[in-house]
């Protein structure tokens, strides 16, 4: 896990004078220096917070970091961060205290970057947001600290007073270690029954007393004291914006998407620590991730891509293989082709035909080089249930193994489509902004796409005058109104006990807010506590009055914060992951489109086919931009059977249940229904699962992220989860 940590206090003196000088990543013209050996440095442990600077000797700093400046105002930077993944500058070598690190893959020019430090000097933060990649910024300016985060929230920040000042970092954890936090139990509640809800999740974490800024906010720090502010101009919060053109909407995004995918090209290229030996070819039995496997080693060198036969992945691959930058692997025979990786998963091979048909078409691109990563039962979901402990809780740590194997075929910068989906489709609520805009005639193909999707059913006249009354009454109903009819159905038991269909999914989203599939399975007192957090959010200004574009953002924001959830738990040594639809500039772009060009069906197909056009691509193959296949319900159902008495061991005794937030019996019959095939919300026990799970591994570390401190182990949730609470609080 890679993280940046620094702290503002009114101390002036932390301990770290004279630890930079002429070394470290700090030092040079270009940011870069030779590290020449370990750097140290902290501020006084604070245990007596009134006295931050009792003792300079002993002090606390993030084991194996490295010191990117050090006093008045400290920033490390933690973890495998590869030397093109850190730049630092100053504005002027006369003012040292005027400088600006960016972290992560940023495709600025040095001369960028300045500009950009002389703007955020003056206060324009948005400058700092503008540049292809994925990074996180900080901009010292004397005495006054800027930590900028991304829209999306794939690269949030954390903060937490301490030492009469405050600690920010890019991850939780450190933090909660820092302070010795306890767990958030009414966080954890919240996330379980209401995750794509930011109203009853709010500013908060897993961990009490460490707080996170929201996507698209900065956080301003003037020697200790905090202030959070937004970087995004804002527009009316009850009037539309004026409807840009569609075609220079769609073309906004193809030049953010390119730019995107070239800074990752133009990057420097790295090799894993272990160069990989000559591959023999085939063996009977083993794919290429279990030869690679066997033979010990890390990644490919270069650049590769998923291919999953989607219009997101193979419109990342062929945007790869056909920009300039020698994608291809560095030891490659064939020349610099882009490694495509595709998944075939032979436990339930039925259903995804047609995706691997059109996979296997694109691959046949010579600039690709095609790999099949073909495995059975040892790669359904569930299947491993041991990982890397990540910074929050996510339900991709069921899947972890088996994204694992896929992705461990891959290159050292490998390209995923995730983020796709939630940054260009049509959030369901769409349509009541439109009836607010009174522009009903857009609903007409939507509607009717949803009409034909529930043909087999024989209901389909009813659909769209059902779909109709939704999206009206949504439109007519008040945020204040919207959230307290979500607190009183939650605190009613009024959650789903099933899976949705496409129609029924639809009318589910018409709403404010709704439960999760979790929430169904919580304790009535887990409930109760989430639905006084969310009447109370009724009495707060909305970020939006608009349901559709509010809906959107917590949908984008709670995915992007699962991906950064999923990063970590299939980390590959080496190996670093690329989501591009999380860009700032491909978000930002993505959000100027026409949102009655969004909600028509094959919208996020169209725009990605006028991408590649745009890009030299136009032969694609049959049945691209079809409906990606829904979540394999049957792989699930069979890797639950398979690890059916792990999964009920796991919840003998759990320690959600010490939390108060389940009854470990009904979970138990929860888990012995879905193997039996009973209709369950799976998405909720693998959120169920998934929380267990983090908890068990949380609890069991035995490492903290400091040293120097008073206590030889500085750590977060020091007594373990709270039995017998008498409530939530």
């Amino acid at each position: 896990m890679r993280w940046l940590v620094g702290w503002s206090s009114i101390a002036a003196s932390f301990g770290t004078a004279g630890r930079v000088s002429g070394q470290g990543p700090g030092a040079g013209p270009g940011g870069y220096g030779d590290p020449g050996g370990p750097l140290h440095g902290g501020i006084a442990d604070a245990a007596h917070p009134d006295d931050p600077g009792a003792d300079a000797e002993r002090t606390v700093h993030p084991v194996g970091a490295q010191l990117l400046w050090g006093d008045p105002d400290p920033l490390w930077a933690v973890g495998d961060w590869r030397p093109d993944e850190i730049r630092t500058l100053t504005a002027d070598p006369a003012d040292p205290f005027t400088r600006l690190a960016v972290l992560g893959c940023c495709g600025a020019t040095d001369a960028e970057l300045r500009r950009a430090l002389y703007a955020a000097r003056g206060g324009a933060l948005r400058h700092l947001t503008q540049w292809s990649g994925s990074y996180t910024a900080v901009v010292q300016a004397g005495r006054r600290i800027t930590v900028v985060g991304d829209l999306a929230g794939a690269r949030p920040v954390f903060y937490t007073p301490w030492a009469s000042g405050t600690a920010y970092a890019t991850a939780a954890l450190p933090l909660a270690d820092l302070i010795e936090a306890q767990l958030d139990i009414g966080h954890l509640a919240a996330l379980l029954a209401c995750p794509d809800s930011p109203e009853a999740l709010g500013d908060g974490t897993p961990y009490a007393g460490v707080r996170r800024i929201p996507p698209g906010h900065a956080l301003i720090l003037r020697e200790g004291s905090r202030e959070i502010t937004g970087y995004e101009p804002v527009a009316s919060l009850a009037v539309a914006a004026p409807q840009a053109d569609a075609a220079r909407a769609v073309e906004g995004v193809r030049e953010a998407l390119v730019d995107a995918v070239r800074a990752r090209l133009t990057a420097p290229r790295h090799a894993p620590d272990a160069v990989p030996p000559y591959d023999p070819g085939p063996v009977p039995g083993m794919g290429p991730a279990d030869r690679r496997a066997a033979r010990g080693v890390a990644p490919v060198p270069g650049v590769g891509a998923d291919l999953s036969g989607g219009s997101a992945s193979a419109t990342l691959a062929l945007l790869a293989a056909g920009l300039p930058g020698a994608p291809g692997t560095l030891l490659s025979p064939a020349g610099a082709r882009l490694l495509a990786v595709t998944f075939n998963d032979l436990a339930t091979p039925q259903g995804r035909e047609a995706e691997m048909e059109r996979a296997h078409a694109i691959a046949a691109d010579p600039r690709l080089h095609h790999v099949v990563v073909a495995a059975a039962g040892e790669a359904l979901p569930y299947a491993e249930l041991d990982g890397p402990l990540t910074d929050e809780p996510g339900p991709s740590l069921v899947s972890a193994a088996r994204e694992r194997r896929r992705l461990a075929a891959g290159s050292a910068d490998h390209f995923t489509g995730h983020g796709a989906r939630q940054v260009l489709d049509a959030h369901p609520a769409r349509m009541a902004d439109l009836l607010m805009d009174r522009r009903r005639r857009h609903l007409l193909r939507p509607v009717a796409a949803l009409a034909r999707t529930a043909q087999a059913s024989g209901e389909s006249l009813l659909v769209p005058l059902t779909v109709y009354s939704a999206a009206r009454r949504l439109a007519r109903t008040t945020y204040r109104a919207g959230m307290e009819a979500a607190a009183a159905r939650l605190r009613e038991g009024g959650v789903s006990s099933g899976s949705f269909g496409p129609v029924d999914a639809s009318l589910a989203a018409l709403t404010w807010s709704r439960p999760g599939p979790a929430a169904g399975w919580l304790t009535g007192e887990a409930r109760a506590e989430v639905s006084i957090r969310l009447a109370a959010a009724a009495g707060r200004p909305p970020l939006s009055l608009r349901p559709g574009e509010a809906r959107a953002r917590s949908v984008l924001a709670r995915h992007a914060a699962d991906h950064r959830v999923f990063e970590q738990a299939v980390e590959v040594r080496s190996q670093r992951l690329h989501a591009p639809f999380l860009d700032n500039q491909v978000v930002r772009a993505a959000r100027a489109l026409p949102e009655a060009l969004r909600v028509q069906p094959g919208a996020r197909a169209e725009i990605l086919r006028s991408v590649l056009t745009s890009a030299g691509v136009r032969e694609l193959p049959p049945g691209w931009g079809a409906a990606a296949a829904a979540p394999n319900e049957t792989a699930t159902r069979l890797g639950l059977r398979a690890a059916l008495n792990e999964l009920l061991s796991l919840f003998a005794s759990p320690l959600l249940a010490d939390a108060g937030l389940i009854e470990a019996r009904v979970v138990r019959q929860a888990l012995l229904d879905a193997a039996d095939g009973r209709p369950v919300p799976l998405d909720g026990l693998a959120e169920l699962v998934s929380m267990e799970l983090w908890l068990g591994r949380l609890l069991a570390r035995r490492g903290t992220c400091w040293t120097g401190t008073t206590s030889s182990r500085r750590r977060a949730v020091p007594e373990g989860v709270p039995v017998h609470r008498p409530a939530l609080s």
